[in-house]
């Protein structure tokens, strides 16, 4: 290379080397005819639209007085099937490159029109799970407080969607749409993972909720608390890993539980930076038997002169 930055020579090897290690990396003909997946942006778009119609005039600067309501929804509506139908056949492309395109963009299509019919059903959930957020925090003023800033419910309406989107069989999408989720709320939440009604997730930085958890209804996490596998090889894939919660578990910060046989009953309380690997009973507490602490007196600067 020279002092003046790369040749036409030195650019053309640089090509080269790349397409082919885009090759190496998808080396049956097949993969290589794939098109490209949507680009994250284009998912993000998507929940973003998906927000802005679940609760109008909290996360868009657009108005919806109720001359224009009707208009403006519709608007709003027909503007997320165009970028839904988009994402989505690029998902299903990119999995089945062989696939006819009509039949690509027919299957696209079913699963656009049907998400956008469940909206109203998503709707009615999330405001059980910000009516739970609100019940259980003193802290909480007002249900639009809820939903305007708490990242906890941020997280589990992007989860709600990604959730369906994955129940309909649909490939990267889900994932995608949760870590946007991690990426600005510190939560992971699994697509897989089956959540119940009423879930409220409190302060939220460092949950992590893996794919195989089960969560019953009137469930309450703190922030930090781990669902998690005891093994995570790769031949597991598909396996019940992750933990089962029953109806109105508490898990309190810094918990972690692990394991797909290990279930926390109906009604058990899980304390904070308890380690769990077994089966809890309904009803129990289960606590962490406290450190012993070490109180040192100020040392007397005086005494220690003499």
């Amino acid at each position: 290379m020279t002092g003046k930055g790369l040749s036409e020579e030195e650019l053309s090897e640089v090509v080269e080397a790349l397409i082919a290690s885009y090759d190496r990396a998808r080396p049956d003909s097949e993969a290589r005819k794939a098109p490209p997946l949507p680009p994250r942006e284009a998912i993000v778009d998507v929940v973003e639209q998906c927000r802005r119609l679940l609760f109008p005039g909290y996360y868009a600067d657009e108005p919806t007085p109720e001359a224009s309501r009707r208009y403006r929804v519709g608007m709003w509506t027909c503007q997320l099937y165009a970028q839904l139908l988009r994402v989505l056949r690029l998902a299903l492309a990119h999995v089945e490159p062989l696939r006819a395109a009509d039949q690509v963009q027919t299957r696209a299509a079913a699963v656009a029109a049907s998400l956008l019919q469940s909206l109203p059903e998503l709707r009615e959930r999330l405001l059980l799970d910000a009516q739970a957020a609100l019940a259980g925090d003193p802290a909480a003023a007002s249900l639009e407080e809820v939903i305007l800033t708490y990242p906890g419910f941020e997280a589990i309406t992007i989860y709600r969607i990604a959730h369906w989107l994955y129940e309909a069989g649909i490939p990267y999408i889900p994932r995608a749409m949760t870590e946007h989720a991690h990426m600005r709320t510190g939560i992971d939440i699994h697509p897989g993972a089956r959540v119940g009604r009423r879930f409220f997730i409190d302060h939220g930085t460092g949950v992590v909720i893996g794919e195989t958890t089960d969560i019953g209804d009137d469930v309450k996490l703190y922030q930090g608390v781990t669902l998690g596998a005891l093994s995570v090889r790769r031949e597991l894939a598909g396996a019940k890993r992750h933990p089962t919660l029953e109806d109105g578990v508490v898990i309190y910060a810094g918990a972690t539980v692990l394991g797909g046989k290990t279930v926390i009953g109906r009604g058990a309380v899980i304390g904070g930076n308890v380690w769990l690997t077994e089966s809890v009973a309904p009803g129990t507490t289960v606590l962490e038997s406290p450190p012993r602490l070490d109180f040192r007196a100020p040392r007397d600067a005086t005494s220690e002169e003499g």
